[in-house]
């Protein structure tokens, strides 16, 4: 498995690869609706944009982490990032992750559709046997979203990573296997369906 970067397309989402290009818009995206402060989250504070975007280009650099900018196709405006990261190319593993997205794109069909993009590319275009999720034990409507996608919860790593108000979390473990993507599939194209007509 080979994870280089990519440009991926569905209306109304563009995924390009982060650069520094990005930041401006970035640095908009996480100032709405101060997602930063939220202790359960990834999104950088507004002035943090710039370092957020040089920490995963070092981790692109050494082979672990794929971010993306999130934009809308139509005007280019960037909304947020997401990223594949934990990347075992001997394993054909990865996972889908540091998904933020400005909060006046919540709960429209853009989350949606870059999962569908991500997952579409990773099990079809790269040959991923398995695509993982992580999560804060205490961040409901992630674990929530993410079993939506279809994922098997595996466990919880207790006592795993710091948040950024300096406490430990527990993270929960999710994933998904190549031969369990084709329904997954469908229940994604489907839900997009019925956000287009909604």
């Amino acid at each position: 498995m080979k994870v280089s970067p990519v440009v991926l397309t569905r209306h109304p989402v563009r995924l390009e690869p982060l650069s520094p290009a990005h930041e401006a818009g970035l640095r908009a995206a996480a100032a709405d609706g101060g997602l930063w402060q939220l202790r359960v989250t990834s999104v950088p504070e507004p002035d943090g944009t710039a370092a957020y975007i040089a920490k995963a280009l070092a981790q692109q650099a050494a082979g672990s982490r794929l971010p993306f900018a999130i934009c809308l196709s139509d005007s280019g405006e960037v909304i947020g990032s997401t990223s594949y990261h934990d990347i075992v190319s001997d394993l054909d593993r990865l996972e889908i992750g540091y998904t933020w997205i400005a909060q006046r794109w919540q709960h429209t069909s853009v989350n949606t559709t870059c999962k569908w993009l991500l997952m579409h590319h990773a099990f079809d275009t790269l040959g991923a046997a398995l695509v993982g999720w992580r999560t804060d034990a205490l961040n409901l409507a992630s674990q929530a979203a993410i079993e939506r996608l279809g994922a098997r919860r595996d466990g919880v790593l207790r006592h795993h990573a710091r948040r950024r108000d300096g406490t430990v979390r527990d993270t929960v473990m999710y994933s998904m296997t190549r031969a369990e993507w084709p329904a997954a599939q469908q229940r994604l194209l489907d839900r997009l369906d019925l956000q287009r007509r909604v």
